[in-house]
């Protein structure tokens, strides 16, 4: 028999906690306990890298950096790089969303603390952190020395940097690296602990039967240690400036399309090296995860191109995608890729051909499957085996949000949806949980919202809304109850 199974997403930052912002502290741990006490098995979080505008986690200024916020300060001194009494007097609240600057103002005092103390060890306390670095030097030494002259300049975007500095001259490189020497050491040294942490936090999860899945956004930000440091993977001009951007073209959702406004990749100049960049990337989320959501996975095989001169999307083109040579180049180094694809948006026959050729497992979202015809790819009766069943994802209403307003708004789709499943309008977040673990998808994935029964308020992003979202944030830990709860529900659609 085909085993089967179920998951949670929730991100890190919307663990409970007093330090305004989820973190991989106590919290985290136990929520892993609750998973392994409901029977799920696995964690899905959303990318882990540095927000950029809007609190995005896909927009960052680095590919390959941890959020130094999810650092959990008490840890420190498990870690043996703070003191009890440096975080005795330390006033904390509990808060009901994430506030990422309180955060940082909070946290990283005590992470440059932690370097203090770190730099008066002894050396041979001192060579993991060495160790580290020297393994991840095809990022982080770009990394570090970014960081240090964006915060020099005040957060100023690269491209906005004097002429030497924007244009990454070496010789003036390396003497920025001497004179910031102490806040690149620093960048490093905080690098290191997030990835000590993360790592930690992933060896636990798998201790408790429990796989962590991380994300991969597809771009990067303009904005950069990716882009400013290696602009030759990316399509510029002599000036720096981006020629082509990425984004999706019109449909039903927008009759502009979305502009995006993302670099796009120089593939040639990448295949060059056997997609090193990528290599390192992967490689990276790995240390920190066991699976690995690939965001806009249809751009592997064509993407929309956009002129950066346009203020819409409408005028791209498709232009096709490194496709299967990517996919084969990545396998021969890493052997088998524990890749799930998201193949949401314009999906074409070629696309599902690129996924199926690899034996990638695609999504489907059960709020899509409602309101038109029988063949519509997510509704039930038409998934496959090797898929991801959800709900709905961080960019979807709650599913309690989403049945209200239908009910409101949208009758076919409730009229729909009693047709299908067997609906209790008293409970009807349950009835549609217990309908998505029903499907024969290898796996099913339900946000933690969902589970905890929360309305639209609790929703973690709207797209298009430049504020207001990746807030959302546990009050508290599940309880028993719900674990009991979700236990049986497992069991009776066969997931333990």
């Amino acid at each position: 028999m085909k085993t089967r199974d179920a998951g949670v997403l929730l991100h890190i930052s919307s663990l409970p906690g007093k330090w305004f912002i989820g973190d991989m502290g106590s919290d985290a741990y136990e929520f892993i306990d609750f998973l392994n006490e409901s029977g799920l098995k696995y964690w899905q979080i959303l990318p882990t890298g540095i927000v950029g505008a809007g609190n995005s986690p896909y927009q960052s200024i680095s590919a390959f950096a941890g959020n130094p916020l999810f650092i959990n300060i008490p840890k420190l001194v498990e870690m043996g790089f703070l003191l009890e009494s440096d975080i005795s007097n330390v006033k904390l609240k509990k808060t009901d969303k994430s506030d990422f600057q309180k955060a940082e103002e909070l946290k990283q005092p005590f992470l440059k603390k932690a370097f203090e103390n770190f730099k008066n060890m002894d050396e041979s306390n001192k060579w993991d952190c060495y160790r580290f670095c020297d393994s991840q030097s095809y990022w982080i030494d770009d990394y570090a020395i970014f960081k240090a002259l964006k915060d020099k300049f005040d957060g100023k975007p690269w491209y906005e940097w004097e002429e030497n500095l924007k244009n990454y001259n070496y010789d003036e490189i390396e003497n920025k690296r001497a004179e910031l020497g102490e806040e690149v050491y620093l960048n490093k040294f905080i690098q290191y602990l997030y990835f000590k942490q993360i790592k930690e936090l992933k060896d636990y999860a798998n201790k408790k039967s429990v796989k962590l899945i991380g994300d991969i956004p597809i771009f990067v930000s303009y904005d950069s240690a990716d882009v400013w440091s290696k602009s030759y993977l990316f399509h510029l001009d002599e000036n720096k400036e981006r020629t082509v951007v990425a984004g999706v073209p019109p449909d039903y959702f927008s009759e502009t399309g979305q502009l995006w406004g993302n670099p796009l990749y120089n593939w040639s100049s990448m295949k060059s090296d056997d997609y090193l960049w990528w290599r390192f990337r992967f490689e990276s989320l790995m240390l920190q995860t066991d699976l690995i959501r690939l965001d806009h996975f249809r751009g592997f095989e064509a993407y929309w191109e956009v002129p950066a001169s346009e203020e819409t999307a409408i005028n791209g083109r498709w232009v096709e995608g490194p496709s299967f040579n990517f996919f084969e180049i990545l396998q021969k180094y890493f052997n088998k890729l524990p890749i799930i694809a998201e193949d949401l948006g314009v999906i074409t026959d070629e696309v599902e051909n690129l996924r199926d050729s690899f034996g990638f497992p695609g999504m489907k979202i059960l709020q899509f499957a409602f309101g038109d015809s029988p063949r519509n790819p997510f509704l039930l009766h038409n998934h496959t085996y090797n898929s991801i069943v959800y709900t709905g994802t961080h960019d979807n209403s709650t599913t309690l949000g989403w049945y209200k307003d239908a009910k409101k708004n949208n009758k076919k789709i409730i009229s729909d949806l009693k047709n299908y499943c067997i609906l209790d309008e008293k409970d009807p977040a349950w009835s549609i949980i217990e309908t998505v673990l029903s499907s024969v998808a290898k796996t099913a994935i339900i946000p933690m919202q969902d589970f905890l029964n929360l309305d639209d308020n609790s929703r973690m992003n709207t797209p298009g809304t430049p504020t207001g979202n990746w807030l959302w944030k546990m009050d508290k830990q599940a309880d028993k109850t719900l674990s009991n709860k979700i236990y049986k529900s497992l069991v009776k659609f066969n997931r333990i």
